[in-house]
């Protein structure tokens, strides 16, 4: 039996007549990350990356000068899973700082879940220049969806394979590691205490959007449904969506459709047109960014 097998057989089990015992285990599963080394065609791009540490010890990689665009990745990610379009918005640009998540790389802590993400994208935005667009992968998009809700300021945002609502991706954990239905609201339970925020809560339905987006997904993604980008767009008038026939959770980051619609969305054919509406020179713009 595999492993993942086993603890399905465990869960289904043991989760029936001790399901506290169960959830908790699960609990903390699901918020400990892996920490999974960089593929070998993420290392060019690493090791012409500048590594910042921000004022309360996150970790982030910069590449480029210009307006800023923050890059936050999903679970058990990597900021150089964005390889091809960081070398985009470089080659456009724009000036890209992409974050270690807490419990992720080089940043600290143990635990990790979206309100944690959505107050490390809070931190980082603190100490950086305006933002051009803030652009999260899985988990790191919905993220960015929560931190507006929590005060993030950006011109524009874009998600990638992203979930709508948080509630329905706790359940589709419970129901992948085999929760019986007590074990599985008490697991949910047990996220929401940490998190400080109930889980219907962390839902695009409730947020306010009143920014432009882009929501990006792939048909044939296995972990986050496909279903789940047509509900942010309904919640978000100011977004464009882009569904990609295939691409998967994760390979979609390279293709280059992704790449042409980020552009897109931000006008790159004059990056620094922003700046000049603020009453910048370009300049100025690059100087901030370094600083």
């Amino acid at each position: 039996m595999s492993s993942l097998g086993w603890v399905r057989g465990f869960n289904a089990t043991v989760g029936r007549l001790a399901p506290e015992l169960v959830a908790s285990k699960m609990h903390r599963a699901f918020l400990t990350p892996r920490d999974l080394p960089p593929r070998d065609w993420e290392l060019p791009l690493l090791a012409e990356a500048e590594r910042i540490t921000l004022r309360f010890g996150l970790s982030a990689l910069r590449w480029g000068q210009g307006p800023a665009v923050l890059l936050l990745h999903g679970w058990e990610g990597r900021p150089t899973q964005f390889a091809s379009l960081i070398r985009v918005l470089v080659r456009a640009g724009y000036g890209v700082v992409a974050l270690d998540a807490p419990a992720h790389g080089r940043s600290p802590g143990h635990d990790a879940h979206v309100v944690l993400f959505a107050r490390a994208l809070l931190e980082a935005a603190s100490e950086l220049p305006p933002l051009k667009a803030v652009i999260g992968h899985s988990m790191g998009g919905a993220s960015a969806l929560l931190a507006t809700q929590l005060g993030l300021r950006s011109e524009m945002l874009v998600t990638i394979a992203a979930p709508a609502k948080i509630l329905g991706a706790l359940r589709r954990f419970a129901h992948f590691v085999g929760l019986p239905r007590q074990a599985r609201a008490r697991f949910v339970r047990m996220v929401e205490q940490s998190a400080g925020m109930p889980a219907t809560q962390i839902d695009v339905e409730r947020y306010e959007l009143a920014f432009p987006g882009l929501v990006v997904h792939a048909e044939d993604d296995p972990l986050v449904p496909v279903d789940e980008a047509q509900s942010i767009h309904a919640a978000w008038s100011a977004s464009r969506l882009l569904r990609l026939p295939s691409g998967g959770h994760s390979k979609l980051l390279a293709d280059p459709q992704l790449a042409e619609a980020v552009l897109e969305l931000l006008g790159s054919a004059d990056p620094s047109a922003g700046l000049a509406r603020r009453g910048l020179g370009a300049a100025d713009g690059l100087a901030a960014l370094a600083s």
